[in-house]
């Protein structure tokens, strides 16, 4: 009898198994490749949002032909309001799906890049995990002591930890090599509530997920030129970069408006880089690349297996 509930329990197991990974696999219903390449872009764009915003995403909801994230506080944000919009109409107004359209790239680069990923933020859905108002986001904030002095990091969605990692390994890089600590210190700042200069956007300073490092006049597009930000590009040491983004930090260094001092802590995108292959034709399920042996992975990718169809 017990042999029996062995292999029972087995096949059980199996079964489920079989469904969770080949039922996303039939494509055959898509019209077209265009509504294929949507269908698995959603899912990806989605299970790096559930992946980097952890508990903050808590379901799934389908409704009048649109997705949205319920997240833990009940509110919904809609993943893709469908409208045609120019690159600045996305900045000023983004949905989650042109938030995630571009994406990041965690290779060496020595030019300046083409594209801004990360740069779009969703404002909503990064006040509903590091808080709503200057107050709640205050009420957030840990200090950490670099040097002589204190910077305050949020402390939601370890940002804070991750900061302490990064800039533990950092200092230990600077004893070893003194020629780094010139692009690390002094550090520019962290926490600040206040608008992107010239908008009316929140910076992600205002979060408390951004830090600026050691300031040169060719760090900013504003700042400088193209030829000047190569250069400044070039010389940066490849090792602080690798540092945080090990850390889910993105890099403004790698974008077409770089902000070279600038590191932001955007686990969605790191997430995605990592793990998600970039080249989806040759794909045999959307979710290709993901650890699916990890529960929490899993948890995701059966949540929008069954509520995206």
């Amino acid at each position: 009898m017990k042999k029996i509930c062995v292999f029972a329990t087995i096949g059980i197991l199996f079964i489920s198994a079989f469904f969770l990974f080949t039922k996303d696999e039939d494509y055959t219903a898509f019209k077209n490749q265009e509504d294929k390449e949507y269908s698995i872009n959603m899912k990806r764009n989605i299970l790096s949002i559930m992946m980097g915003y952890s508990g903050a995403v808590v379901d799934i909801e389908t409704y009048d032909n649109k997705v949205y994230l319920i997240m833990k506080s009940g509110n919904r944000i809609l993943y893709d309001d469908k409208k045609n919009k120019t690159i600045q109409e996305k900045i000023n107004n983004p949905d989650l799906q042109d938030m995630m359209e571009q994406q990041y790239n965690l290779k060496n680069i020595n030019d300046i890049a083409n594209e801004d990923p990360g740069r779009i933020r969703h404002y909503q859905l990064l006040k509903e995990v590091y808080g709503n108002t200057k107050k709640e986001i205050e009420a957030n904030l840990k200090n950490l002591k670099f040097g002589n002095k204190y910077y305050a990091f949020n402390s939601k969605n370890n940002a804070y930890e991750n900061l302490n990692k990064s800039m533990n390994e950092v200092i230990n890089i600077c004893k070893v090599d003194n020629t780094v600590y010139k692009y690390i210190y002094p550090i520019s700042g962290t926490f600040n509530y206040r608008v992107i200069s010239g908008t009316n956007r929140l910076s992600p300073h205002s979060f408390g997920i951004a830090i600026d490092l050691a300031s040169n006049k060719s760090d900013y597009w504003k700042w400088a030129s193209k030829e000047a930000g190569k250069k400044r590009l070039n010389s940066y040491p490849k090792n602080i970069v690798k540092i945080f983004e090990n850390n889910n930090f993105i890099w403004g260094g790698k974008w077409k408006h770089f902000d070279i001092l600038h590191f932001e802590y955007r686990p969605e995108f790191i997430y995605k880089a990592k793990y998600l292959y970039e080249d989806i034709d040759s794909l045999q399920s959307w979710y290709e690349g993901a650890d699916i042996k990890d529960k929490r992975t899993k948890h995701y990718i059966e949540l929008i297996n069954n509520k995206i169809k």
